[in-house]
């Protein structure tokens, strides 16, 4: 029977989410039950993608996403797939009726880093994050208004601007493996040698406007999603505060964490903050 696969695809893709990310799966945890495996299965796809380009360096990387490329064409054509991740994927995909084009751009911008290293431009740099955060706070969006357009219209904006804030947090935080690891400059015009105060500055504002426009959606997300994604929001605020505390001198030799200690603390705020009404 189909459902006992569907079934070990999803918990697949829920081992891949927790164990790739305990801080995102703990978000998830925050998540209504009836939403919550979705975004696992959003999570071990965009995974899997990510560790193509990023991780398997001894490995025919082109090759290796070419075929995944493959895989996911006939998972989303046949709505079944041999890769439980995929598997798990398509029948999210179907569900709630995620557009073909915001998969397009995600495995466009995930393609570029198997080829671009720096990106010297604003709009490259835009273009970039949209098909690599943006969508993916979209593919989330679908899920969390049940694939209803009209909700969906409405936050859309909020949403993309939430993944951008994600994502150049994750940009500024990983400078020194993106930069020494993986050859890789997102930031535009920043000279990553010489990163100073300055440059820092600019690039933690402009992140603050993102957080700022994507709170307005966060407030007006449907029950089963909004404590979960407040959740994600309050943690990457956090993580975003030290680096903005942290000297730009060891951003680029050290990589900025929040202790399990200090999220502990944070899931406890917010638990409070949502019981009482104040989101």
């Amino acid at each position: 029977m189909k459902s006992i696969f569907d079934s070990l695809s999803f918990e697949c893709s829920k081992r891949v989410t927790q164990t790739y990310s305990t801080s995102f799966s703990s978000a998830v945890k925050m998540l209504a039950p009836s939403i919550r495996q979705d975004i696992y299965n959003i999570y071990g796809f965009v995974r899997f993608a990510d560790e193509i380009v990023d991780s398997f360096h001894d490995y025919p990387k082109e090759t290796l996403f070419e075929l995944f490329e493959i895989d996911l064409a006939n998972a989303l054509s046949h709505k079944i797939s041999l890769n439980p991740i995929l598997n798990a994927f398509q029948h999210t995909v179907h569900q709630y009726n995620i557009p073909n084009e915001l998969i397009a751009a995600f495995m466009k911008s995930m393609k570029l880093d198997l080829s671009k290293s720096v990106y010297e431009t604003e709009q490259e740099y835009q273009d970039y994050i949209y098909g690599s955060a943006d969508v993916v706070g979209l593919m989330c969006l679908k899920v969390f208004v049940k694939g209803d357009i009209e909700s969906y219209n409405k936050l859309k904006n909020s949403a993309m601007r939430l993944g951008s804030a994600f994502q150049k947090v994750n940009f500024l935080r990983d400078l020194k493996d993106d930069h020494e690891v993986l050859s890789r400059t997102y930031f535009p015009n920043t000279d990553l040698n010489r990163l100073d105060e300055q440059a820092k500055a600019k690039i933690i504002q402009e992140i603050e406007a993102d957080f700022a426009a994507g709170y307005e959606g966060i407030v007006l997300l449907p029950f089963e999603a909004k404590f979960g994604v407040y959740t994600a929001f309050v943690y990457y605020k956090k993580l975003l505060h030290k680096l903005h505390k942290t000297p730009s001198a060891e951003i680029k030799n050290t990589r900025i964490r929040v202790s399990d200690y200090q999220k502990i603390g944070l899931f406890a705020r917010c638990y409070f903050t949502y019981k009482l009404n104040i989101i």
